[in-house]
């Protein structure tokens, strides 16, 4: 028996059998299909409802494609580089349905997050037209996540209350990781912003989830230079040696003294075997920082080991360390994974400082014009 809930004008929430019935017979209230499902080929409803559909391609999206979006995207987001990031169809009856389809599994680690700006849009575009069908297998995770974060976002609902008001409508069931994600998108005023905090230990948690997997490194993840970055200027951290800039203070993950990380354990509860408990150790004052994949540690993580040393490019002074299995900073807090450098071999330069150096060598350099 299908599945098909009208949860708000000219959006409809329902499983693949009621896909397969529209996409065969036609509508007159839905235009669009947005198909959320683990095989995102239209010969899906073959497989699974015996029903076959033509289709004509208007275009594949791979994370990473060569144009400059692509490869910043593929830089910026957690999906892996060379992954079909969207495809888009006219399918169905007569051939008149827009379909996009994303590859996701309904499973606690997958990532949805980074799909949410691609499908929401493209529900507004169906709804805007006549209306969107919102499915998956079930019509109860997948979709239902899809549709909860396309509530948030129109009428901005919390993560609880979008769920509630769906769920008057239809059977809804995200799974924990899904849920855990919509509450990261409620916190980043529901859009996904990769530059906040919040995103980039979502970020790095996927990234170690994805090397737990394949045991593989995806180098299109190293973030960029910061002299390269554009995250703009600001406080610095440079080595202690040479004096080169090796990250922005923003591009520093933050971290709880003492406490373990937990946030993202409801995602990756397997990823590295036990919870991360406090470490039992005096807490101390935190003697490293930890940042995200940088372009500069290329050599360090190309040969995909566990772990390893963080030398300095210029200089090759080390730096610190880093461990996929995670590593205690002094305070106790335990960092999975952990690129870590000590702060011993570093020094942060705030922002009014290098200004002053700056205005400083200006003043100098006019100086000796004058003389």
């Amino acid at each position: 028996m299908q599945k098909l809930d009208l949860i708000r004008e000219n959006i409809y929430l329902g499983d693949i059998c009621a896909a397969a019935e529209v996409l065969k017979n036609g509508s007159s209230e839905i235009s669009h299909v947005l198909t959320v499902l683990h095989c995102p080929s239209i010969s899906v409803f073959e497989e699974w409802r015996n029903v076959r559909l033509d289709s004509k391609e208007i275009k594949e999206v791979y994370v990473g494609d060569d144009d400059h979006q692509g490869r910043e995207f593929a830089t910026e987001s957690a999906l892996p580089s060379g992954n079909l990031l969207y495809s888009l169809e006219h399918t169905g009856k007569d051939i008149k349905f827009t379909r996009m389809a994303v590859f996701a599994y309904d499973q606690e680690w997958e990532n949805l997050l980074d799909f949410f700006d691609i499908c929401l849009d493209f529900i507004d575009a169906g709804r805007k037209e006549k209306g969107v069908l919102v499915h998956c297998f079930a019509g109860e995770s997948r979709s239902a996540s899809m549709v909860i974060a396309y509530l948030m976002r129109t009428e901005k609902l919390s993560c609880q209350d979008a769920l509630a008001s769906l769920k008057q409508s239809a059977h809804a069931r995200p799974n924990l990781g899904f849920l855990k994600q919509l509450d990261l998108f409620e916190r980043m005023n529901f859009k996904v912003d990769r530059s906040s905090s919040i995103y980039k230990h979502f970020r790095l948690k996927t990234i170690a989830y994805l090397y737990s997997k394949n045991k593989r490194f995806d180098k299109l993840k190293l973030r960029a230079d910061p002299r390269m970055s554009n995250e703009g200027s600001g406080s610095t951290f440079q080595c202690k040696k040479c004096r080169n800039v090796l990250l922005l203070q923003k591009q520093a993950i933050d971290h709880t003294p003492g406490e373990a990380d937990l946030e993202f354990d409801d995602m990756f509860k397997n990823m590295m075997g036990e919870v991360h408990n406090k470490n039992p150790g005096d807490q101390k004052k935190c003697t490293s920082v930890f940042v995200e994949p940088l372009s500069w540690m290329n050599e360090a993580v190309e040969d995909d080991l566990p772990e390893g040393k963080l030398l300095c490019p210029k200089c090759k002074a080390r730096l610190g360390s880093f461990d996929w299995l995670g590593s205690f900073c002094s305070c106790g807090s335990k960092i999975v994974p952990a690129f870590q450098l000590q702060m011993s071999r570093v020094d942060f330069i705030p922002v009014k400082a290098d200004v002053k150096k700056k205005k400083k060598k200006k003043n100098m350099k006019h100086e000796k014009k004058i003389v």
